[in-house]
């Protein structure tokens, strides 16, 4: 059995695989003050209730965009799994071309993601992780990483505008059903998500036009469910693109 973990900003995404097909999966709280053994807790509670141990896992896998996090997940692994876990960073073995100027920039979710999307969809194929960040990334034919946009999150820019203007409160996510609102909430429910989709749609039209052949267009992350009701131009969402990513990352470095 394989593990996945996948650090992001807000949560810690992990996965069990057999073979090649998903067995669990789990969204915990990103948390920068916890430390291995706490983490080594949570995956046992984890594991325990769904039936089956630590011992029973062979491997593990992780990417973060959390540089302070690696190393206690390394040490939890050492620790509760006896196993070196593998990294997604510089060195691994991704079997696609990063055409980047600096590949070593590229944050491991993105890799992961279009290592992920590529192995499911083939090419040409866009990318959309709608989490903390937003990114978009764009993947050729030949699965080569052609580059892309970074911009910020859906939470970030509710947090943005709770915390500096001073008589707008802290609000709830949700789509509301009109966009003439009658109040504070749904007016800036409505600002968030309906200007959110709309700057989705308009990137993915520009970049469509700037590659100038047809391209699939994927999304995932923790607000991709919401935003696809929504948009125009997604073609499809797929909440475990990233454990995907990282399954076939540890199959191409053995």
């Amino acid at each position: 059995m394989l593990l996945v973990i996948d650090i992001g900003n807000s949560n810690i995404v992990i996965g069990t695989y057999k073979g090649k097909k998903l067995h669990c999966h789990w969204r915990v709280s990103t948390d920068r003050q916890k430390t291995s053994d706490e983490y080594g807790m949570i995956l046992d509670g984890l594991f325990r209730y769904h039936g089956f141990s630590m011992s029973d896992i062979e491997a593990v896998i992780i990417s973060s965009v959390m540089p302070t996090l690696v190393v206690p997940m390394v040490k939890m692994c050492e620790r509760y799994f006896h196993l070196r876990p593998l990294v997604v960073g510089p060195g691994i073995k991704t079997g696609i071309k990063l055409k980047y100027e600096n590949p070593r920039e590229i944050g491991a979710d993105r890799i992961v993601n279009v290592v992920g999307a590529y192995e499911q969809y083939g090419g040409p194929l866009f990318v959309i992780d709608i989490g903390t960040a937003t990114t978009f990334d764009v993947v050729d034919e030949n699965g080569d990483f052609l580059g892309g946009v970074i911009s910020p999150g859906l939470g970030i820019s509710a947090e943005g505008l709770f915390q500096r203007a001073a008589k707008l409160p802290r609000i709830e996510l949700v789509t509301p059903k009109n966009v003439i609102c009658r109040n504070t909430v749904n007016g800036m429910q409505a600002g968030l998500i309906f200007g959110f989709v709309g700057h989705i749609d308009e990137i993915v039209r520009r970049i469509k036009e700037e590659y100038g052949k047809p391209m699939k267009v994927v999304a995932t992350g923790g607000f991709a469910k919401m935003i696809v009701k929504e948009s125009k131009t997604i073609d499809d969402i797929d909440h475990f693109l990233t454990l995907t990513g990282l399954r076939v990352l540890y199959e191409r470095n053995q």
